[in-house]
């Protein structure tokens, strides 16, 4: 049997391509909302973070009753994934909901990375895409390459006919229209709507199947938390119906059985939810009242208890240590600080976070967190520091695989879209982190090339590519796979400025060293000994007295002092500083203050660890 009213849609997309932007208008244009009820863009970008950022980092649920021309009414599901790569862990899990994709592609950009990463994870799932070709405001967009593009990806993907004949929508978001037809687009000045983007989800997205005759089967794939109810399981109902204050079984993904009763039963409406008695199914729901429930979990019928699949999600590819804070600052401005503390909140992101790993075990003051990339792993930092922790996280490292006696690593496609003059400093640049050419393509004044580049080899890459290239270069990646071990890798160029003593940092001492480097510190910044203090000009580690004042005597000068103007500092942030840090030396975080510091404070120990490594390197050489 089929739900013929409800159509169950996700979006995907590589980053930023205009996934939450086509939502907001998706809303808007609805007819189910007041204008006072979306107020300002990227509506679905609750989180701070990615309102600051311009990005999704968690996929979110809302629902769309529409009324078609022929005035049939429809509750459209729409998820709303992230785009970038370090956060597929999110369309992975959330794919299970849907019944088709929207397929967003930049209408100049073409197919990129996470484009190809995330289509054949709806392919892998069964869904068939609907193609929305968006920003076609844009000039310089190339509508027919694009189109050959994504025929092009779907055909290495290994689609079959029937989803290499997909529909195509033409849409600009920001000016929100959506069409079907090229002769239809509309002129400068005309006002366009995106009900062509409607009659194509409701055409080409299959309804809901189900067999009126199954067990209850619920298969939760995301979880919110409330103050007042606890965990609240969000997922799609497979067979059967749920009703509010019914026992169900819940089955985790180990198999593990528990009776459990649900408390109440939350459908989503608009941009919230609304109680309800039950739930049919094919529909998605928040299930509230449950004591244990995970992703992964399958809420089941207690005396016929048959489990979904578990949700999949690929390994993580880079793991970092994160420890105490023990520098001569800890405690000062956290409010979260002990070990236990941080192990306490690491199991609770595990609860939601499916792509992280941690390892408690070793030491009890770390433990190592792996994550599928920098900004995946960067995203939980800057949430446990505005949450009042304080730690301190050591360098990012590839995790490498042993497969038939050879060392393996992860590695992955990146795509730079370069201007034309600085190709040759690109190429350079990935051929030292051992990437290799797989496509290069000139789009009038910029070039678009694609690598196959070790993971650890894109730690600290984004800088010196925007470095290179005057700020202008785009750097997307994804992973791709794991392969032979690739040889050593070129570490950081210059050595850094250690401070020897703590105090504050004075002018004097900062205009002293002004021809060493770069400072990362302002005068009147509190410092400790052993601190990361600034990038030395040449390749090795210099120490400094970055709090050094000038001595005053009863002795006049013959000229009056001349005023002095000090170079601005670089401000690191926390994905920068996780990127520019060596194996030697941490990154300090604290909820007001990012700092560097060597792992060893005192001179005497850094020199003897220093000793160690190189007997151990000759040792095994």
């Amino acid at each position: 049997m089929i739900r013929q009213e409800i159509r169950n849609v996700a979006i995907i997309a590589h980053v930023d391509h205009g996934k939450t932007t086509l939502v907001d208008q998706l809303l808007r244009q609805s007819g189910q909302f007041r204008a006072s009820e979306l107020q300002g863009d990227c509506i679905l970008d609750s989180n701070p973070i990615e309102r600051e950022r311009g990005i999704t980092i968690l996929a979110k649920n809302c629902a769309i009753r529409y009324t078609d021309r022929s005035g049939k009414d429809f509750h459209i599901n729409i998820i709303d994934t992230p785009g970038h790569a370090d956060f597929g862990g999110e369309v992975e899990r959330v794919l299970k909901m849907a019944d088709g994709v929207l397929l967003l592609v930049d209408a100049v950009e073409g197919t990129m990375p996470q484009t190809r990463y995330v289509l054949s994870k709806a392919l892998a799932n069964g869904l068939r895409p609907i193609v929305v070709i968006n920003k076609m405001d844009r000039p310089e967009a190339r509508v027919h390459e694009v189109h050959e593009e994504v025929f092009d990806l779907l055909v290495d993907l290994g689609a079959d006919n029937r989803i290499l004949d997909f529909p195509v929508i033409y849409a600009a978001g920001r000016q929100g229209w959506a069409v079907a037809d090229l002769d239809r687009l509309p002129k400068e000045g005309e006002v366009g709507d995106v009900h062509d983007l409607f009659d194509a989800i409701i055409k080409h997205i299959p309804a809901p199947k189900f067999n009126p005759d199954a067990p209850l089967q619920v298969l939760i794939t995301n979880l919110d938390y409330s103050d007042y109810v606890g965990r609240i399981g969000i997922g799609r109902v497979f067979a059967g119906t749920l009703h509010a204050g019914q026992d169900i079984m819940t089955i985790d993904r180990f198999g593990e059985q528990k009776l459990q009763k649900i408390n109440q039963l939350l459908r989503f409406e608009g941009l919230g939810r609304m109680e309800v008695d039950r739930i049919e199914v094919g529909d998605i729901c928040a299930v509230v009242g449950l004591e244990k429930v995970d992703i992964g979990d399958t809420l089941a019928d207690p005396e016929n208890p048959i489990a979904l699949p578990a949700v999949h999600v690929d390994e993580p590819t880079l793991h970092m240590t994160f420890r105490i804070n023990d520098g001569p600052f800890a405690g000062q401005d956290g409010k979260y600080v002990t070990s236990r503390q941080i192990r306490e909140r690491l199991q609770k992101e595990l609860q939601s976070n499916v792509a992280l790993a941690v390892d408690f075990g070793g030491t009890s003051e770390e433990f190592e967190v792996a994550g599928r990339g920098l900004l995946h792993l960067g995203i939980l930092l800057e949430n446990m520091r505005r949450e009042g922790y304080e730690l301190a996280v050591g360098k990012p490292k590839a995790i490498f695989k042993e497969v038939n006696g050879k060392r393996q690593e992860p590695i992955e496609l990146l795509a730079v879209d370069s201007p034309n003059e600085t190709v040759g400093a690109v190429m350079q640049m990935m051929g030292d982190r051992r990437g290799e050419l797989g496509k290069m393509e000139v789009r009038g004044r910029r070039t678009h090339i694609e690598f196959m580049v070790p993971a650890r080899g894109l730690i600290g890459l984004r800088s010196r590519i925007l470095a290179v290239t005057q700020g202008e270069a785009i750097i997307h990646h994804t992973f791709d796979r794991y392969d032979d071990y690739r040889g050593p890798m070129p570490g950081r160029a210059n050595g850094v400025m250690i401070a020897t003593d703590g105090g504050m940092v004075t002018a004097y001492a900062l205009k002293e060293l002004s021809d060493r480097g770069q400072m990362f510190v302002r005068p009147g910044d509190n410092v400790y000994a052993g601190q990361v203090v600034g990038e030395h000009c040449k390749d090795n580690d210099i120490e400094v007295n970055i709090v050094r004042m000038k001595k005053l005597t009863n002795m006049r000068q013959s000229i009056k002092e001349a005023t002095f103007t000090l170079r601005a500092p670089r401000d690191l942030s926390l994905e920068a500083a996780l990127e520019y840090i060596e194996d030697d030396e941490l990154v300090e975080l604290t909820p007001q203050f990012i700092r560097i510091r060597k792992r060893y404070l005192n001179e005497t120990d850094r020199k003897r660890n220093a000793r160690r490594i190189a007997d151990t390197a000759a040792a095994s050489s």
